[in-house]
Order: C-alpha cells, then sequence, then structure tokens
C-alpha cells in the first residue's frame, strides 16, 4: 500500500493544503472529477481484459 507511511499527520496536512489550494467548495467537484476518471480507467482496463478473451475465441472458430 502505497499510503501506509504518511499516518494520520501528513494526511492532515494534505487536507489542509488542498483547502489552502482549492477552497473548499472545489474539492467535492475534484473528488467527484477522480473518481470518475478512477471508474472509467477500471471500466477501460476491464474491457481491454474482455476484449483479449473475445479475440481468442474467434481465432480458435477460424481454425476450426
Amino acid at each position: 500500500m502505497p499510503f501506509g507511511n504518511i499516518g494520520i499527520g501528513g494526511l492532515l496536512l494534505i487536507v489542509i493544503v488542498l483547502l489552502l489550494l482549492f477552497g473548499p467548495s472545489k474539492l467535492p467537484e475534484l473528488g467527484r472529477a477522480f473518481g470518475r476518471t478512477l471508474s472509467e480507467f477500471k471500466e477501460s482496463t476491464r474491457g481491454l481484459m474482455s476484449g483479449d478473451k473475445d479475440d481468442k475465441k474467434p481465432q480458435d472458430d477460424k481454425k476450426a
């Protein structure tokens, strides 16, 4: 886990810096944008993984 060594104090410092940089009204928007980006990345990764499986099946059908 990459964030295992940060601790509570470091996490609070990061949150305070983010609040100072972006303000409290922008943080929910940034969180939503990050969540959407992460979910799109996961979907595309799943699509690539399932696409590899689907690509192998038609080749087997052509040989038979």
